[in-house]
């Protein structure tokens, strides 16, 4: 696939699924790294956790410690961590492979872990997502853009109800998902 194809055809248009984007990855990253990063006062992280928390689907904003990590047990929690592109310049160099999309439409490379059971739910990003899987494997499912879909209230994150998925997807370590 062409950049000018990909262009054409999938950007701003329709997901596209890439498997072995980049053949043989090996995350620049290790898991206890990125917790690491989300320790740092410099660093933006947040912790989602579904269930386990003080109410389900808790949001907390870092910096952490290892004690939070340690007190999270082995499922049903997240870490994102933004801007790892300016912390990490292995992760810098991924933005190279993305040369073909508008520079004022980069923003940064945001990385996440997820435990066992574990995501951040059913949820509309307002920008364009390449999903590069690092890691183990990942499930993503995903469904049309629709005006009638509504968060649900109540909640640290803004979650969708009643979303019901239409296309779903496992990625494995060197699969990328382009969602629109």
């Amino acid at each position: 696939l062409t950049a000018e194809a990909f262009l054409s055809e999938y950007w701003q248009k329709k997901p596209l699924l890439i498997r072995q984007a980049f053949p043989d990855f090996v995350s620049p990253l290790e898991p206890d790294e990125l917790a690491g990063l989300a320790c740092r006062p410099d660093v933006l992280s947040r912790l989602i956790i579904e269930k386990g928390g003080d109410y389900p689907w808790q949001a907390r904003q870092g910096p952490f410690s290892k004690k939070d990590f340690d007190a999270l047990g082995d499922s049903y929690w997240t870490v994102l961590v933004q801007e790892v592109d300016r912390h990490v310049p292995a992760v810098a160099d991924l933005f190279d492979q993305f040369d073909f999309v508008p520079h004022w439409r980069k923003d940064d490379v945001m990385v996440s872990f997820a435990a066992k059971e574990a995501g951040v739910g059913p949820h509309v990003d307002s920008y364009d997502v390449f999903l590069l899987q690092g890691t183990g494997r990942r499930r993503w499912e995903v469904a049309p853009a629709s005006s009638e879909l509504r968060d649900r209230e109540g909640l640290d994150i803004k979650l969708l109800k009643n979303f019901e998925p239409t296309e779903t997807y496992e990625l494995e370590p060197g699969d990328m998902l382009y969602l629109p």
